[in-house]
Order: C-alpha cells, then structure tokens, then sequence
C-alpha cells in the first residue's frame, strides 16, 4: 500500500502523473464531481441560510469507494484537482465525504495545484502545498445556489407561462438577450446608398488604385455622392479636368510597428479556434484537455499545454527564458527583443497568479509530435505553439505610403499602400478577426509602385461604384464570446456551456456559423427582457460576477449576497406568476377574421412550436390549428400569409386508376395520400403547390419501390417476405423472422415461412422491460384484484404515457404538433422540472 495517495479528477490525468512520482504515491481519479445538490426542489433552502443539500453522484460512487480503500494506510492525501474553484470544490466535497466514513483519521489532508503536467511542475506542487481555500470553495457554492435558484423558481415559470421543457439561466439568458438584439438591429436596419470614386492609374506601367478624397475643394463624407446621377457627374467632371493624367501632388511615408497578440486565455483561445480552425467554443475546450492531461509522444505520457480555464496573460520566468532560447536558435538572436514581452490583461478580476495557455516546452514542435496526435489535437497545439512563440518575438515593422494625386483643380485622389520591411512575429503568427473590413476600407493590402512629388502618372479610367451600408453582423460564436468577455458576463470556463445550451434548447440556430433567435428564444427572451429586467441586465449580471470575486478572495462573506439576491428576486416570481397571463406571456397575436368563417385569427407559441389557430379554445365548435412552415416567423407572418395555411387538405385530382389525390401535412411531415395508402414528398416538394402530375410520379416511384421490397407474398395468411434495411426477412404484421442465410427467399414456402414467424421473439416497443415468468403468471391475478379506482388511475396513467409517446413521434414539420399545442393552453397544472431542465448548464 502507498504512503501517500494523489486524487486528481481525470485518470488521463492520473496516468501521466503517477510515472512522476514514484511508488511512494498512489494516483486515483475522483472522475469529476463527488457530489451534486439534490435533483429536486428545496435543495437550496433560503429560510435556512440556504443551506445545501447534496447527495453522492451515483456514477462516480466506485471511483469514491476505491479513494476510500486506497487510503487504508496512507499517511497523506494530496488533492491535485484542477485550481479553478470547480476544482476547489471537488476536493472539499471529497474530503467531506472521506469524513463522513471516518475514512481521515490520522491522515494529513493536503491540497496542491499546479497549472501544467510536467515532471518539474508536479513536484515542485506535492512539496509545497496548503489546506482547501474555503473563500473558493463559498464561491463555487454561491454561483451553484445561484444557478439552483433562477433555475428551479424561473423555469417553470417559464413552464406555466409559454411551454414546458424551458429554461432560464443567470448567465445564459443575457447571452440570448445579446443574440436577440442583434437580430432586432438587423431587422430594423435600412439600407442607405453611397458611391465611391476610384482612379485606375499607373507609374512606369506598374497599375495601382487611388480613391477620391475631396472634390471641388470639399473633403468628401461618407454619403456625399448619394446616388448614380450624381456619381455619374462628379466622374465625368474628374475625367475632363484630368485629361489623361494625374499629378502626384504630395507623397508620406511612415514606418510603424505591430505588436504580437498576448498568448492565449480561455476566451481567446476560443474566438481563435472558432475562427481559424472552424471548431465550436465546446471542441476546442474538449481538445485542450485532451492536450493538458497529456498524451503518450512515444517517450511517454505527457501533458503538452499548461491549465487551459485561465484569465491570465501572465507567463512564468522559466517559459520566457525558454522561449528566448529556443526563437534565437530558431530564428536567429535579432528576432529576440531586448526585454521579455509583459502583458495586461483585459479582463476583469483576472486571476493573475495563474498562467496564460502556452505548450509546456517549446522546444516540443507541432512537427515534432504530430504523428501522436489526433488531427484536432495537432491542429489546436499548432495554433497554441505558434501564439505563444510569437508573443515573445520582435515586433513587425510596416512601411506605409500615402499619396495625393490631382485630376486639375477639381479632385484629389488618395493612394495608400503598405509593405511589410521586417515581419517579425508574423513569421510565425498573425491574429484573426471576426469580421475583417473591405480592402478598399483598409487599403492595408496594396502596395504603390515608387511615387515623387510633381510626377505625372497615367490615369487610364475612373470607376464609379455603388454600395449601400450593411447591417451590424450576427454573433459567430468567437465574436459571441468575446462580446461577453467585454461585459464581463460568465467566466472563462461558462462559454462554451452558454453557447451548448441555447442550441440545445433550441433559442437559437446557427445558421452559416453565425446565430439566429428562433421564434421560442425570442418569446423567452421578450418574457424576461419585460418581466426580469434586472435578472437579464448586463451591467446586473456583471456585478454578480464581481461579487463572486469578491466572495473568492475573501474580501466579503456569501450569505449575505444570497439575500440580496434572493429576496426580490423571489417576490418577482411570485409576482408574475400571480399577474402574467399565457397570452402575455407566448405573445399571443391577433392576426384578422377568417372571411369564410367569421372567427378570429392569431398566432401563438404551442408546445411544439408556433402555428396560427382560427377560433377560439373557449367556443363550442373546436378550434383550428396550424403550424408553421419552416421559415415563417410568429412576429412577421400576416393574416394573408395564416390563410394559406388552411388550404391544406388539398384535392388535387384523381390517379389513372381513379383514386383521389390529396396533399396535407401529418405527423412524419407532407405527404401524399391515395387508396388509403401514404407517399411522402421530396425534400423540394411544397404541399401547396404540388401538381397532379409530381403526386402521381411520386406514387409511381413508391410502387415501384414496393414492388422491389416485396419477394413473396401469402395474401390469405397475411405474410409476407420482404427485403428490409438489414437483409431479407418475413413478417406478418405482428411478428418478424430472419430469413435463413442458407435459404434463397424467393424459394421459401408458406409452411417454413409459418414455422420461422411462431420461433421468432415477439416484438417489442421501444423501452419496453421484459416481463419474468413469475411476472406475468402474476398478471392476471393482479388485475382481478384491481380496484375500480385503480383502475381508474391505471386508465389515466396509460393515457398519458401513450400522450408521451404519441409527442415523442411528432415530428418538427407535423401540422398536427399545433393542435397538441392546444393542450398546453388549456391551463393544465405545470409539472416540476429536473435540475437539468431547470439550469441548462452548469455555469462553472
């Protein structure tokens, strides 16, 4: 038995670990967290100074009971789980649990963080270590009860109010405010038109471009020329004064300096892996702990980059003396600044103790190790590698050249160009952008031929070109994340869960990599926007992350913040709960009157999605439904657009055999229906404009297609053989049997087909349990003795699970799902969510 036992909270991490310290040191993964808050209501208990009950996670039990038996005569316990706050408290509730079982007595409790996975880095951890931080601990514990808080009290509000399956998050919902408001500006954006003024010159036959400047003595703006007329005058003039030439009035040049990016944060990382390499924020977190808990480089395990959830732009001493080293090797000493490069961070409350993500050596190349690594991996180390190296190269030095040049009297054309005199860092590395400029607003790419005060160059035309103003561009998920780095919203360990959330509850698409509100994310986000502004504020959710900094570094107590959080924020859910009706709150909209039936018209949020309803759920004669077609949207579809929808069932016709043709939308999506028989529609097919001619093509190709499906067939013992997914077999509509892979199917009998159906299992429904002997022997016994009460709740109880079954079929294009959505409006008692419904992701 070890002296000493390590609990880190990966077993790659493990792995890599304990080949550094010996046989003195058993290594063990606790597998993430120990333990959670109960999965249920009261969990966090505000009457109580919120108290918090938790429960073990069951999972992880067996990793909780091999720590305990490993510590049987131990001396010491290290906990080396992350030194984020998350990894703080896994190591508190850890130890919490060991004492629960007496499993610490007369063992030293020693926790020890380190932020990379080498040799050197962990030893130097193990002999120099410290008791678990309570103030990180109270913090992680606050954001938790945070999170429990707005989720278990808003989301069934949610619930209640719009559709179940909702949730709201304190820091997932400012996201979507952001998401949705971008949407708005783009939506409310009009176009404005403007022309440009460009010379196509050259000099010594070396062509280059200068744009207009100033014209009859007026520096131009941005909207001066409106429009073709007057663009189409202003050339003309600048042609006439020119006469074939211009004149190079006046010539700069100017040299500057770049500065390389800082080495990569958390949020950093993200926004370049997004943009370089194409990965979501989610991949490349996963990818960079793959990297930091270490991967086997043919010597051996190795952790390859330092801690990858860090604020921090700080390097050590050690990595910037290795990194002098090795770029004055590589590229040679005058590519080494004088001093080391010292960053700043941008972020608030950074942890500057901690370290920015940079490759724990150097001198380990991406060309080096590419051969161990998943193409991912290699792809993220590469980008790490380079940023870090570059950050402690020479800056770049640029020479840029501006000119004047006059067509006679009345216009001054500006040439810019530039040209790179020593790249520097940027033989290694250049950062990216989110949403780069034109060229022609930069004129960062050209370069000029050599130019002199009072030369003549040659004009050979003058363009005139239009272009109107765009609207602000949607959130990528890089420019997303960096948007809430600079309102100081989440942490750098929050991103990628906020992003993951609002897809997956379906807030938002990503539509081009970049994010649009669905209809549901912008009646959340309106329902919180007007009822809990505070609570998607900002600047309100910003200073909460300050607080919690404050509660990390000891500088204020926990409780306190709870309360005052809490208190209105409990009153306001009481408050709208009691005073927001559904039709407030799905944003319910009167749309017209049906001419045919008088009724009135609106559209409104269902429980699977929105679709425009004619008549009322109050009136005697039930109510219409329709949902809507993808890409119509609740706050633009019109009264005309609503009509349309009722136009299905269509009759379209008849098939040469003379059955009717009808066209509607059922719970597997469009379909086309004849004889009693289904043919569903193509991709490109539109049940509202599909001819007679497309239905019966359709159906000619589902004949066939059925006619190629079928190898026999005993219509009077209603079997069949058929070729299916998975090879040939036979059926009876109750019961399917393989067919022998000795036998051909087509030469099967009616008596082997009989035989193989009776020996085959009997079919079950999906999530079906086997029933035991003893079980259904007891059956029948069972339900003589039921009483017609039970019977009663057991009738109920099958009602609703087939209701569950029938909502877990239905399909996104089914009309059908807005009828169901009735349902939900017809004020039936909301049911309670589960913790992970009501958070939607863990905030830290």
């Amino acid at each position: 038995m070890a002296k000493n036992l390590v609990v880190v909270e990966s077993p790659a991490k493990a792995g890599t670990i304990k080949k550094y310290l010996g046989s003195d040191f058993e290594v063990l993964a606790s597998y993430g967290h120990v333990r959670d808050l109960l999965p249920k209501e009261g969990a966090v208990d505000p009457d109580l100074d919120f108290a918090m009950k938790y429960e073990q996670i069951e999972k992880n039990t067996k990793h909780v009971d091999a720590i305990f038996k490993a510590l049987k005569g131990a001396k010491a316990l290290y906990l080396a789980t992350d030194l984020d706050r998350e990894g703080e408290a896994i190591s508190w509730h850890l130890v919490e649990l060991l004492r629960d079982r007496a499993a610490l007595d007369n063992v030293e409790v020693y926790r020890v963080i380190f932020s990379e996975i080498t040799e050197r880095a962990i030893k130097d951890a193990i002999s120099d270590p410290r008791s678990v931080s309570m103030e990180l601990v109270n913090a992680q514990q606050t954001r938790r009860a945070l999170d429990y808080l707005v989720g278990f009290h808003l989301s069934p509000l949610l619930w209640k109010k719009i559709k179940r399956g909702l949730s709201a998050g304190r820091v997932q919902s400012p996201a979507l405010r952001m998401i949705c408001e971008r949407e708005a500006e783009i939506e409310k954006f009009k176009p404005q038109e403007y022309w440009t003024i460009d010379a196509m010159a050259a000099a010594e036959d070396a062509p280059f471009s200068a744009r207009l400047n100033s014209f009859d003595g007026e520096r131009l703006k941005q909207f001066d020329i409106a429009n073709e007329q007057r663009a189409e005058e202003v050339r003309d003039a600048l042609l006439d004064a020119a006469a074939g030439s211009l004149k190079v009035l006046k010539v700069e040049k100017k040299q500057r300096k770049r500065n390389p990016a800082p080495p990569f944060i958390t949020s950093t990382l993200q926004q370049e892996a997004v943009r370089k390499l194409g990965f979501t924020a989610q991949r490349a977190m996963r990818t960079a702990q793959q990297l930091y808990e270490g991967v086997d480089i043919g010597s051996g395990t190795e952790g390859l980059i330092t801690y990858m959830r860090t604020d921090s732009v700080n390097l050590s001493q050690d990595a910037i003396a290795e990194l002098r080293g090795f770029i004055s090797q590589r590229y040679g000493a005058d590519q080494v600044p004088a001093e080391p490069r010292t960053f700043r961070t941008n972020a608030k409350n950074a942890q500057e103790a901690h370290e920015a993500i940079r490759p724990t050596s150097s001198a380990r190349t991406p060309a080096n190790i590419k051969d161990y690594l998943t193409p991912d991996q290699n792809k993220l180390y590469d980008l790490i590698w380079k940023r870090t190296v570059a950050c402690q190269m020479i800056h770049a030095t640029i020479d840029t050249v501006s000119a004047d040049l006059g067509a006679g009297e009345r216009g001054i054309f500006r040439a810019t160009g530039s040209t790179v005199t020593d790249p520097g860092f940027m033989t290694v590395y250049l950062e990216g952008e989110d949403d780069k400029p034109g060229a022609a607003a930069t004129g960062d790419e050209k370069t000029l031929p050599p130019l002199v005060q009072g030369q003549t160059v040659k004009l050979n035309a003058v363009n005139a070109d239009q272009h109107f103003t765009e609207p602000p561009p949607r959130y990528t998920e890089a420019s997303l994340v960096k948007t809430l780095e600079e309102f100081g919203i989440g942490r750098p360990s929050t991103y990628a869960s906020i992003i993951s959330t609002l897809v997956a509850r379906e807030y938002v698409t990503l539509e081009k990599k970049r994010f649009q509100p669905t209809d549901i994310g912008r009646i959340v986000n309106s329902f919180l926007t007007n009822h809990f502004s505070d609570y998607v504020d900002y600047e309100f959710t910003a200073r909460l992350e300050d607080d919690l900094d404050a509660v990390s570094r000891g500088e204020s107590d926990w409780l306190p913040l709870l309360r005052k959080f809490w208190e209105p924020f409990n009153a306001q859910v009481q408050d709208k709960e009691a005073n927001v009706s559904r039709e407030e709150a799905n944003q319910a909209r009167p749309l017209g009157t049906d001419p045919k039936s008088g009724k009135p018209v609106a559209v409104r949020m269902g429980r699977y999605g929105p679709y425009v309803i004619i008549g009322s759920v109050e009136d005697e004669e039930k109510p219409k439904f329709y949902g809507l077609r993808p890409g119509q949207r609740m706050d633009a579809i019109t009264l005309e657009d609503a009509l349309e929808l009722t136009k299905l069932p269509r009759e379209i016709g008849q098939t040469p055999d003379g059955f009717d043709v009808t066209v509607n939308i059922g719970r597997y999506g469009p379909y086309v229906k004849y004889d009693n028989k289904f043919v569903s529609l193509g991709a490109d097919d539109d049940p509202y404009t599909i001819n007679l001619e497309r239905a019966v093509e359709l159906i000619a190709e589902k004949k066939e297609a059925d006619a190629k499906r079928l190898i026999q067939d005993f219509p009077e013992q209603g079997i069949k053989v058929l070729n299916g997914r998975y090879g040939p077999y036979i059926t009876n509509g109750e019961k399917n049997a393989k067919v022998p892979k000795d036998r051909e199917p087509a030469s099967l009998s009616l008596e082997e087909c009989i035989k193989l159906i009776e020996e085959a299992p009997v079919r079950r429904g999906r999530g079906a349990k086997k029933k035991t002997a003893k079980a259904q022997a007891d059956a029948p016994a069972k339900k003589k003795k039921t009483t017609k009460k039970k019977a009663k709740k057991k009738a109920t109880r099958k009602k609703a699970s087939k209701k569950k079954a029938t909502k877990k079929k239905t399909t996104k294009k089914a009309v059908s799902k807005a009828a169901a959505g009735a349902s939900l409006d017809a004020n039936s008692p909301g049911e309670q969510p589960t913790l992970s419904n009501a958070l939607g992701a863990s905030q830290d």
